[in-house]
C-alpha cells in the first residue's frame, strides 16, 4: 500500500529458528474428585487441594499452557501454533491436536464417554476424544470403569435408564505402570487412589451418563447426557488389543505403547544417557518420575517430575541424562 509516498509492506511475523525445548507452564483444573498429591508428589503449587487434573500441554481454550523459556516466553501455545507453523513442521490441523495432563483422582471420576470427531464437530464444535493412560501410581485394589456388558443400544439404553450399574459396567483392576487405550465411544471411569497421564486429542467434551448421585459443595448434581452418551458409546464393547514393544539401549528402554491415526506415545526410562533423533515433526514430553537432564544443542535443561516441553521441528536430536522416566508422544504418520 502506499502512504504519503512511501511503500508500506504489511508486517508478517518474523521466522525464528529454535533449537532449544518449549518448556510450559502447567494450568491446574479444580475438580470435585481431585486432590493434593500434584502437590505431595510432583512439588506443583497448588491453589487449593481439590486439584484434579494438570494440563501440562495444552492449545485447548479452556486451558492454554503459556511458555517459559526461550524467544515465546509469555505466549500461548495456541498462538504458536497459529503464527509460527515453522515449529511444529507446518501441519494442515486448524488447531494443535494433542492434549497431554497428569490427573489425581482422590474420589472416583463420574462414568463417561467422548464423542469421535464427527459428533464431537457437529454437536460441540470440537475434536472427538480419543485417549489413553500411563497409570503413574494406584492404591491397592484401585480399578478403572472400562467398557461395558450392553449388547444392544437397546439394552444399553434400558440399563441405563433402570440404574443397572453392577451389570452394566466392566470393572478392571490396575497398578503402576498399566497403560490403557481408550478410543471415543469407550464407556469409561478412572477410579480413586489412581494418578495418570493421560494423552488425548484436544478435546473438552464429555458425556457423563452416571456421576454416584454426588453434590457439590453448594449441594447441585452434576449435569448428565444420557442420550448423547448412548448415541456415542460402542455397542457391543470391544477392548482394543496393544501391540506393546520395547527397545533396550544399554540400561535405558524406549516402549512404543500406542501408534494410531491420532497420536503415538512412547516411555522413554532412562538410567545414565540415552540419544534419541526426531522421527516426528515435534514431539512432547512430560517427566513422571525421576529426576535428570535434557541436552539439545549441547545446552543441558533440568527435568523435575511434571517438567513438560515441547521438542520444535528445529531439534532433530537430543540426549537425556539422569534417572529419570518419561512419557512422550508426537502425531507423525510413518514413524516406524
Amino acid at each position: 500500500m502506499w502512504y504519503n509516498g512511501l511503500v508500506c509492506k504489511p508486517i508478517q511475523e518474523r521466522v525464528i529458528h529454535l533449537v532449544e525445548p518449549l518448556f510450559m507452564k502447567p494450568v491446574f483444573q479444580e475438580k470435585i474428585w481431585g486432590g493434593s498429591r500434584l502437590n505431595t508428589v510432583f512439588g506443583f503449587e497448588l491453589p487449593s487441594d481439590k486439584i484434579g487434573e494438570d494440563w501440562a500441554i495444552s492449545a485447548h481454550p479452556h486451558g492454554k499452557s503459556v511458555i517459559e523459556n526461550g524467544p515465546f516466553k509469555g505466549q500461548t501455545l495456541d498462538q504458536l501454533w497459529q503464527d509460527h507453523q515453522e515449529l511444529f513442521g507446518h501441519q494442515s490441523e486448524e488447531v494443535f491436536p494433542l492434549l497431554v495432563k497428569i490427573l489425581d483422582a482422590e474420589d472416583d471420576l463420574s462414568v463417561q464417554v467422548h464423542p469421535d470427531d464427527e459428533y464431537g464437530k457437529h454437536h460441540a464444535g470440537e475434536l472427538g476424544k480419543t485417549e489413553c493412560w500411563y497409570i503413574i501410581d494406584a492404591a491397592p485394589g484401585a480399578e478403572i470403569i472400562y467398557g461395558h456388558h450392553a449388547q444392544t443400544k437397546e439394552e444399553l439404553a434400558e440399563m441405563i435408564q433402570e440404574g443397572r450399574w453392577d451389570d452394566l459396567l466392566k470393572h478392571v483392576p490396575v497398578r503402576k505402570g498399566d497403560f490403557f487405550f481408550v478410543p471415543s465411544g469407550t464407556m469409561h471411569a478412572i477410579g480413586k487412589g489412581i494418578m495418570i497421564l493421560e494423552t488425548q486429542q484436544s478435546s473438552d467434551t464429555t458425556y457423563r451418563v452416571y456421576d454416584y448421585d454426588r453434590k457439590d459443595a453448594q449441594g447441585n448434581t452434576r449435569e448428565l447426557h444420557i442420550q448423547q452418551s448412548i448415541d456415542v458409546t460402542n455397542v457391543p464393547d470391544h477392548a482394543p488389543e496393544l501391540a506393546i514393544k520395547e527397545v533396550r539401549k544399554g540400561n535405558s528402554a524406549i516402549t512404543t505403547y500406542l501408534q494410531t491415526e491420532f497420536f503415538n506415545v512412547y516411555e522413554w526410562l532412562v538410567k545414565g544417557e540415552c540419544s534419541f533423533k526426531a522421527f516426528a515433526p515435534y514431539t512432547l514430553m512430560t517427566v513422571i518420575e525421576g529426576f535428570g537432564y535434557l541436552v539439545v544443542d549441547g545446552k543441558e535443561y533440568e527435568l523435575n517430575m511434571g517438567t513438560s516441553c515441547i521438542l520444535p521441528n528445529q531439534v532433530k536430536e537430543w540426549q537425556i541424562k539422569g534417572d529419570v522416566r518419561i512419557i512422550a508422544s508426537d502425531t507423525a504418520k510413518n514413524n516406524k
